[in-house]
């Protein structure tokens, strides 16, 4: 019995020290990863699991490790196995579970995950962004093919990356293995130090032995990356670890985040190397880009006010020197996942590396040009060869010849990272020739003169033209894939609008537009039987009290969109049409009634036609009409004009016809 009693005791003594030996090495591996140590967090997970861990928080971090680090491929091995444990994870597993799926080109796959994460995190700009572009992988495929790529020849079996040009000479970065008997490792990735190196670019094309850059100066102990110089080439920013006096300073939490410096060319040495303002123990900010006119100083961090795990900021650099308040580029740019690297090139063009578009996978580079008011434009993916399933960043580009570098993970590389120089054979400029001819509705006659203004699907960027002596009317190098819309004015006629939306490819699209002649009501207190007659070809018709205006004037009966009860915008030159009659005869008075169709309950349609009409009132009394004129009432589905009762099945047509404003003339 004893014997018995020992055993049982020697057995609950194992299992105690193997859960608590268990828990220790779980706490060992989350210290790691908390402090952002992910190539020994690596290990110590990956320990437990060969244990038998299945706890979904060792699967999470394993893939949020691999992940970080790049190694998107090992990653997705972690992250499948989390899916199969448990597949209700939050919605940023999702997210990365896609890209890591997008790695191994299973974008079928990837894209099926992504739709669970929109129903996940629907408001995320990540998610947004691919529910507007389901077709990112064809609009990829038009921006690829512009790009001669090949290795830049200065590759090592370490990280390199983030290259820049200073005189004649690559400036970039390299955690290449220097032979040294002390060797310094970054924790992150557990690999060497990264340091500056140079090359010389020779005339012939052909490149030098990679040196250190100004090793005297720039301290070998700490991890330096993405200079960047003026044009002077007297001041440089570049990236290094927080120090102080030459060494590592940490947080409370003893993490060594990443600075921004800025160095002055003091005869041939790199002297006077001082912390930008901005800095903060507590976040990182790096990866420096100037502007053209070299005022204004772009960079990643994730400082307060971050949407992601790294957003693209810039600051003001003032004439003194000093610098203003870092302001976050907003949702135009930043995601909720990673943007990084930018640069911005002699065309005034924003390039930067991001995770948190429909790309191919990992980090893609993505573009945007900046306009004249500072304001962002379309973002595009700057497609294949450029960008892969891997992480591709780190770009620049000389806009005179074309000629750039930027950096890359991807597979058949010499190391971790790698530099590829690259021509650009083909700017990423897709535009078309809208054009047609304007004539007259009835006569079919072309008119001239007429007033043409194309504006964005957004009502802006508004561009002019006139029709010529043959009705012919042209807007040229406008962007394609997009929708626009065309305005036209012309005495005695209409005004009109009419939608088109542009292919996304080079070319030539014609629309043809035909304008209506000019109703004139003539007011008469008697009811008028006799058909419209013309006067010098201006059709006239009669206005009675009773008459719908919105009838006479050929007016779209429904000015809101479904369950609304604000006027839309594109309703509003329609809605002037009753503005205008008002105008001219002052003693009309008006009805505004509102109805809906049978859908919804009786008491909702009630509520939402009155709010309808009230709103279109208010809206005519906005327009300087006198309330007084005007009296309002919802009528619900109360008069129907068609079969389409409760119950009765019909077409979205039919039941349109029920959703309809009447303007009823009360008074003359």
């Amino acid at each position: 019995m004893k014997i018995k009693n020992l055993l049982y005791s020697f057995l609950l003594f194992c299992i105690f020290f193997n859960g608590n030996a268990q828990t220790a090495s779980v706490k060992k591996a989350d210290k790691k990863y908390d402090d952002y140590a992910y190539a020994d967090a690596i290990k110590a997970y990956e320990h437990l699991v060969k244990k038998g861990s299945k706890d979904e928080k060792v699967f999470q971090r394993l893939g949020n490790s691999y992940y970080y680090i790049g190694e998107l491929r090992q990653a997705l091995s972690y992250y499948q196995q989390l899916f199969a444990i448990n597949d209700e994870q939050q919605a940023d597993y999702l997210y990365r579970y896609a890209e890591c799926l997008k790695s191994t080109g299973n974008y079928k796959k990837a894209d099926e995950v992504l739709e669970k994460f929109i129903l996940k995190a629907p408001l995320d700009k990540r998610a947004i962004l691919f529910n507007q572009n389901r077709s990112y992988l064809e609009d990829i495929k038009t921006n690829s093919g512009r790009f001669d790529i090949a290795d830049a020849g200065i590759n090592s079996k370490g990280s390199d990356y983030g290259s820049t040009i200073l005189d004649n000479k690559l400036v970039f970065t390299s955690a290449r293995d220097t032979g040294a008997i002390v060797k310094k490792n970054f924790k992150w990735t557990n690999k060497s130090i990264s340091a500056l190196y140079a090359v010389e670019m020779m005339p012939d094309g052909s490149i030098g032995e990679a040196k250190f850059f100004h090793k005297k100066n720039l301290k070998a102990n700490l991890n330096q990356s993405t200079p960047i110089f003026t044009k002077d080439g007297k001041t440089m920013y570049f990236t290094r670890n927080n120090s102080v006096n030459g060494k590592r300073k940490e947080n409370e939490k003893e993490i060594t985040l990443l600075k921004l410096y800025k160095a002055t060319l003091i005869g041939d040495e790199w002297k006077d190397i001082q912390e930008l303002p901005f800095n903060s123990d507590q976040y990182s900010v790096a990866h420096p880009a100037l502007s053209i006119d070299e005022k204004t100083l772009y960079f990643a961090s994730d400082m307060p006010g971050t949407l992601g795990l790294s957003d693209l900021f810039k600051v003001n650099i003032m004439p003194d020197g000093t610098f203003g308040k870092p302001e976050n580029l907003g949702t135009d740019i930043n995601t909720e996942g990673r943007e990084t690297f930018p640069f911005i090139s002699d065309e005034n063009e924003l390039y930067f590396a991001s995770d948190g578009r429909p790309g191919l996978g990992g980090l893609d580079i993505y573009v945007s040009k900046i306009d004249k008011e500072n304001n962002f434009e379309e973002v595009q993916n700057v497609g294949e060869p450029v960008n892969s399933k891997q992480d591709d960043f780190a770009f620049i580009i000389n806009s005179k010849n074309r000629n750039g570098f930027y950096s890359s993970n991807r597979e058949n590389g010499h190391g971790l990272d790698d530099v590829y120089r690259f021509t650009e054979n083909r700017k990423l400029i897709c535009e078309q020739e809208l054009s047609g001819i304007i004539t007259d509705a009835e006569t079919k006659e072309t008119l001239s003169n007429v007033n043409l203004i194309l504006v964005d699907e957004n009502h802006k960027n508004a561009v002019e033209a006139v029709s010529d002596q043959k009705g012919n009317y042209v807007f040229s190098n406008v962007k394609c894939g997009k929708k626009y819309f065309i305005r036209t004015s012309k005495t005695d006629y209409e005004l009109k609008e009419v939608s088109i939306a542009l292919k996304k490819a080079n070319g030539k699209t014609t629309l043809m537009i035909s304008l209506d002649k000019k109703v004139v009501p003539i007011v008469t207190k008697v009811a008028v039987t006799a058909k419209p007659i013309k006067i010098n070809s201006v059709k006239l018709q009669p206005i009675v009290v009773g008459t719908d205006l919105a009838k006479l004037l050929n007016i779209p009966m429904n000015f809101f969109d479904l369950g609304k009860a604000t006027i839309r915008k594109s309703s509003e030159p329609q809605l002037m049409k009753i503005v205008n009659t008002l105008k001219q005869y002052r003693g009309m008075k008006l009805d505004v009634r509102s109805h809906t169709d049978s859908r919804q309950s009786d008491a909702s349609n009630m509520i939402l036609s009155e709010k309808r009409a009230q709103s279109t009132k208010a809206w005519l009394v906005k327009k300087g009409i006198d309330s007084s004129r005007l009296t309002a009432k919802g009528y619900g589905e109360t008069q129907l004009v068609n079969r389409c009762a409760d119950g009765v099945k019909c077409t979205e047509k039919e039941h349109q016809q029920n959703r309809r404003s009447e303007f009823i003339v009360t008074a003359l």
